[in-house]
């Protein structure tokens, strides 16, 4: 059984559904695990906390975080623990290794990515401090159906096809010419259960279909399909955006594909299950 924190989000809840009979949800409010096997996506999602109140990304990545690892090092004095940590592209920052690997350098900027990256050494640290185990997940772009807090800063993709499907504009930077690495989200909580059961213990993997891809395209993708209306206009990238983001991204996914994970959703595949939700 697999103790689950943070599995009311988009990814957090499409595991717990596909893997209803394995998993415990652990309330928000709750540190304390009910199995041994933990797995974690409390998380912020964006850059843009700073804005508006920059204690966001600290209380909620990094603090929640170590209130829960007190919980689960006394259940580990018991019972061995293992923490599952459900962690992001971002923290790879501003790399020209690509596609990025377990081992790239790690150049994060913004609030978000800063903290990732920050509870990630965390965790490790406490982990071997206390002789707990751990695994380190960085997702790549995850699209899909569900995602009911899908915005211009999360989720952009599933954001910009409803723009479509309704005839809105739609404003891309640079052209849409930024590179992205998309995978379905049930391709990821596939992988992530594949690792669960089968990757070794206290390492760092990337979950993604290595799958490098234009925005430009899918939303030239979608538009046909939709037989929008909307107006695509390419603007400027904005001065924060070009200070926390990077243009291009992919993971390399070596090490999940060497655990035995097959893609079985390839990126235009989600697009149009994202389409046909909305018809």
């Amino acid at each position: 059984m697999i103790s689950v924190y943070g599995g009311t989000g988009f990814i957090g809840s499409t595991f717990a559904q596909k893997y209803n009979n394995e998993c415990v949800l652990i309330a928000r409010n709750e540190n304390t695990p009910k199995t041994n096997e933990i797995l974690y996506f409390i998380s912020t999602v964006d850059n843009y906390n700073v804005f508006t109140d920059p204690h966001v990304d600290i209380n909620t990545n990094l603090t929640k975080l170590i209130e829960v690892l007190e919980e689960c090092k006394k259940l580990n004095e018991t019972s061995a623990v293992t923490f599952n940590f459900i962690s992001s592209w971002f923290v790879y920052g501003k790399t020209n290794d690509l596609p990025a690997k377990e081992s790239s350098h790690c150049n994060p900027t913004g609030f978000y990515s800063i903290t990732k990256y920050a509870a990630e050494k965390l965790l490790i640290s406490y982990c071997e401090t206390f002789n707990m185990s751990y695994r380190i997940f960085r997702l790549t772009n995850i699209i899909g159906t569900g995602d009911k807090k899908a915005s211009r800063k999360k989720n952009a993709i599933q954001f910009m096809i409803e723009s479509l499907n309704k005839n809105d504009p739609i404003k891309l930077y640079d052209a849409g010419t930024n590179i992205r690495d998309f995978m379905d989200v049930n391709d990821c909580c596939s992988a992530i259960k594949l690792c669960l059961d089968k990757a070794p213990k206290n390492e760092i993997i990337n979950i993604s279909n290595s799958s490098p891809t234009k925005i430009i395209d899918i939303i030239d993708y979608a538009n046909s399909k939709l037989n929008s209306k909307s107006k695509i206009e390419s603007i400027d990238t904005p001065e924060f955006h070009k200070i926390v983001q990077i243009k291009n991204m992919w993971l390399d996914n070596s090490k999940l594909l060497s655990y035995g994970y097959i893609p079985k959703t390839k990126v235009f595949e989600s697009v149009d299950e994202i389409i046909k939700a909305l018809l």
